[in-house]
């Protein structure tokens, strides 16, 4: 487990932050309901579903903008249930891009530069959300408001497809995550500063915040037992 621990760590520290004014509707929210993760491994594996998993995907790809929050929670969670899923996916090339984004101002071949190395990224990983956000970035600076707008969609989705399986306040209300990095996404995009991480027993991952104010909580809760899963089956003992 500490070796384990030690991988998500160094993963996680990586994290690329979202705009904070990325929204989320709060209907989402406020139909946070744990997932039925057995029945989910059955629909999106089952080709008779409205929830197949190469259906879903290929209208994510095709720029489909009106996927529904239950199509995306199906896509999103059932990744898990996929042959190539791999929650450790990372590429040097996202460093390149994180110190280009950074930068304080853009020329337009280095914003020309961010766009086709998120796109070359997001084909091998089309849920990395950071490099979805490096994207919208970068297309609404070259004026390419349409593909933002597009990206911008898939990425508000993708956040409320994970903030909808719970409140994170607890360990039966912890949120579903496929890959560790998108924890420290959420409480980024949350404006709100991680302090520190803790494993808890039996796949929960525990970060406790930074306060900033009286309503700051002390900490969210992620469910990560099909990442264990997947960690112990590509690296057993």
């Amino acid at each position: 487990m500490k070796k384990l621990l030690l991988l998500v760590i160094a993963i996680t520290t990586a994290y690329i932050a979202l705009d904070a004014a990325t929204p989320v509707n709060q209907a989402a929210k406020n139909a946070a309901r744990r997932p039925d993760m057995a029945k989910i491994k059955q629909e999106v594996n089952n080709p008779e579903s409205q929830y197949y998993y190469p259906k879903l995907i290929k209208m994510y790809e095709q720029n489909e903008t009106i996927m529904n929050l239950e199509q995306y929670r199906h896509l999103y969670l059932g990744t898990m249930f996929q042959e190539d899923y791999n929650p450790y996916r990372h590429s040097p090339l996202s460093a390149g891009i994180e110190a280009l984004y950074y930068k304080e101002k853009h020329t337009n071949a280095e914003l020309d530069s961010i766009i086709s190395s998120a796109e070359r990224l997001l084909e091998d990983d089309p849920f990395d959300l950071s490099q979805i956000n490096y994207l919208i970035f970068a297309l609404r600076h070259r004026g390419k408001n349409n593909r933002a707008d597009i990206w911008q969609y898939r990425l508000n989705h993708l956040l409320q497809a994970i903030i909808s399986t719970g409140t994170g306040l607890d360990t039966e209300n912890a949120w579903y995550v496929i890959n560790p990095r998108h924890e420290y996404n959420i409480i980024n995009f949350k404006n709100q500063v991680a302090q520190d991480q803790n494993y808890v027993e039996p796949y929960f991952d525990h970060i406790t915040l930074k306060k900033t104010n009286d309503k700051t909580p002390a900490g969210y809760y992620f469910n990560i037992r099909y990442i264990l899963e997947e960690y112990y089956r590509k690296f057993p003992e």
